[in-house]
């Protein structure tokens, strides 16, 4: 099995292992930035709207929103890839909703209000964090590794306060609010699982290949360079709505 200390800074990158590589994440990245910082047009206006408890359409619009939201899954998808144990897919993957879900929740339920553009920009820099720890970064610059999970947790709370800004856009009918956004939150666990499913049937498929450990080192480099993309598209954001 490939880990990260045994892969080399200095394996080529041939043309043919990044192409492919490059052209899912300029397909997955640029055709979603537009909904970076918000949800469909039919799905604004039912959110608008939506008065009294509204359990199943909150549970499909969190599922909807986790599977779509790109910045989260190129993070899971980060998190996962040298995990080879369920158990210890099943750990991080649980620091990780309970971040998310304790920011969600307090977020939306105290109206915090925080820069979406900032909180965004911070998203990026998980996915960046996590490449860079994938490919053995840390142990090489600092001489010790840092606690991965205690990081998982801790961008867990940003991963949150991301989706609870998507949700302070609009304004929410104080009737079954607490229902309604406890609903969204379970959509998203439940969308969470469906993507970490399809994404782990995935990785297994590709890890029993013999090219992984040659595109693992090449995988992980366009993962940080989509971690980038995201962090400079915030900032410019931040920069313009200023």
């Amino acid at each position: 099995m490939l880990k990260p200390s045994q892969m080399r800074w200095g394996s080529p990158l041939s043309a043919r292992t990044l192409l492919p590589l490059v052209l899912l994440l300029l397909l997955s990245g640029f055709s979603s930035l537009a909904f970076a910082h918000g949800v469909t047009e039919g799905d604004a206006l039912f959110i608008e709207q939506a008065s009294g408890l509204q359990l199943l359409p909150f549970i499909y619009l969190g599922a909807k929103h986790m599977v779509t939201g790109y910045d989260h899954l190129l993070f899971l998808l980060g998190v996962i890839f040298f995990l080879y144990r369920m158990r210890e897919v099943g750990i991080y993957v649980t620091l990780f909703a309970f971040g998310h879900s304790v920011t969600l929740l307090f977020g939306v339920l105290s109206e915090t209000n925080v820069n979406p553009y900032i909180v965004d920009a911070i998203i990026g820099l998980s996915v960046v964090y996590k490449a860079l720890d994938n490919l053995g970064a840390f142990k090489r610059w600092l001489g010790f590794q840092p606690n991965t999970k205690a990081a998982v947790l801790i961008f867990g709370f940003f991963h949150g306060f991301g989706l609870a800004t998507k949700l302070q856009d609009f304004t929410l009918s104080e009737d079954g609010l607490v229902g309604n956004i406890l609903a969204f939150n379970l959509g998203v666990e439940i969308g969470q699982m469906l993507a970490l499913g399809g994404i782990l049937i995935l990785m297994n498929a590709w890890r029993r290949s013999h090219s992984f450990a040659r595109q693992a080192f090449a995988a992980n480099v366009v993962l940080m360079a989509a971690g980038f993309l995201l962090i400079g598209y915030q900032l410019t954001g931040f920069v313009i709505a200023a």
